[in-house]
């Protein structure tokens, strides 16, 4: 199952990544999300990489067809791995883990700067490893609660960026000129 998301962020390209780069912004967008337990556990950032490992807990409301071969709590492990461009946006790849599951969750990303705004561009895949359902699963979880994360993660960033930072006309970082 492939998805895709697009959305525009009323926020300057330094401000989106200097928000990747929070702890407190990482933990806050996962539990906005009802997932727990989440732990930022590696956050190296430079003027022109980002690495981020988080673990977190998320439940799931699982159909029946799925409940045989996968659990409705799960842990999570995400790395993002970032990227600066030489025309400034930044480019990026995802790999979500779950643990004990037979599902791999895996995409690339994109920041650019539009103006003012910045655009974030994600491509994503879910696999399923079940013989038989796999694919129907991943169709599930890409239309739901894949979905949902993706949506919510957007919506949290663009709340996030609105109380945390100065209008996108705000000066840019030193750090990531």
């Amino acid at each position: 199952m492939d998805l895709t998301g697009t959305h525009t962020y009323d926020a300057s390209l330094d401000s989106v990544i200097a928000m990747l780069c929070d702890r407190e912004a990482t933990v806050a967008k996962y539990e906005s999300m009802k997932h727990h337990d989440v732990e930022v556990l590696e956050c190296e950032d430079g003027p022109a990489s980002l690495h981020l490992l988080v673990s977190r807990v998320v439940d799931v409301d699982l159909p029946g067809f799925a409940k045989k071969v996968l659990k409705p709590t799960n842990i999570m492990r995400q790395t993002d791995e970032w990227k600066r461009g030489e025309d400034g946006s930044w480019a990026g790849t995802f790999d979500v883990a779950v643990t004990g599951a037979p599902i791999h969750i895996f995409g690339t990303m994109t920041l650019a700067a539009d103006g003012n705004k910045t655009v974030h561009a994600v491509k994503l895949s879910v696999d399923v490893k079940v013989p038989f359902i796999g694919g129907r699963i991943a169709d599930w979880a890409g239309k739901n609660d894949v979905r949902r994360s993706l949506d919510g993660e957007f919506a949290f960033n663009d709340k996030w960026l609105a109380e945390h930072t100065a209008p996108a006309t705000a000066k840019k970082r030193s750090s990531r000129a």
